[in-house]
């Protein structure tokens, strides 16, 4: 699993080509050790799903071209990671179905799972953890030293708490908005991309406040960064 997953995450061009090829000429052009891999892969599948020994792969010929498909498949959809390749295979072995899933039908668990594994939760999960955030937040020194369950939940968190307080959300806004920013931190993931830790933040103020509150706002931050006070 790890050798196709490297093949992957290099993306060799030319073999992924070959691969994808519908010809039978091309397929025999396929590197041997590619082709190895694939067949690991599938071994691996057909473990999981035995019915399509008899059933999607009767014919050598649709098990050869299946595996061109898949790998084409991978390259297309970014999936290219160990982990990403292991949550798939995780959700393959929970399926109910003894059915061979279609690629892309793989693939959608090789994201989901990578989501899931990013720490990220469902929308009411995440509504709880904004409320728990809520009662639970002063107990702590700041923001960045609450026990959160990743750097995802944090920036999420903090964000709809901010929002929730400065814009007055009810209960179903407050769902709305989390729905819309767990699918933003959704393609974050599923785009690779590094979720930094928890950092000091300046809070947004989301409505006016008074120059006396304003003031006060001011040197509290002062106090969090260890900021020196303005002389008067």
């Amino acid at each position: 699993m790890s050798n196709l997953t490297r093949i992957i995450e290099n993306r060799d061009g030319s073999a992924l080509a070959r691969m994808a090829g519908s010809a039978p000429e091309a397929v025999k052009m396929v590197n041997p050790e590619a082709e190895k891999l694939v067949d690991a892969l599938f071994r691996n599948l057909k473990q999981v799903f035995p019915a399509a020994v008899n059933t999607t792969f009767r014919d050598p010929n649709d098990e050869v071209a299946a595996k061109r498909q898949w790998i084409a498949a991978f390259a297309e959809n970014g999936i290219r990671s160990r982990e990403q390749i292991s949550a798939g295979m995780q959700h393959a072995r929970a399926s109910e179905s003894p059915f061979w899933p279609s690629p892309g039908k793989f693939i959608a668990w090789c994201k989901q799972g990578a989501i899931r594994a990013s720490g990220l939760p469902d929308t009411a999960e995440l509504y709880d953890m904004v409320m728990d955030y809520a009662k639970r937040r002063g107990l702590y020194a700041g923001p960045e030293a609450f026990p959160w369950s990743s750097n995802a939940a944090y920036w999420m968190v903090t964000k709809l708490y901010s929002e929730m307080r400065g814009l007055n959300l009810s209960e179903s806004e407050l769902l709305k908005h989390c729905g819309k920013e767990l699918a933003a931190m959704a393609k974050r993931v599923e785009a690779n991309e590094p979720i930094p830790a928890p950092v000091v933040q300046i809070p947004k103020l989301h409505i006016p406040v008074s120059n006396e509150k304003g003031l006060d706002k001011i040197a509290e931050l002062r106090a969090k960064l260890n900021m020196p006070r303005k002389p008067c």
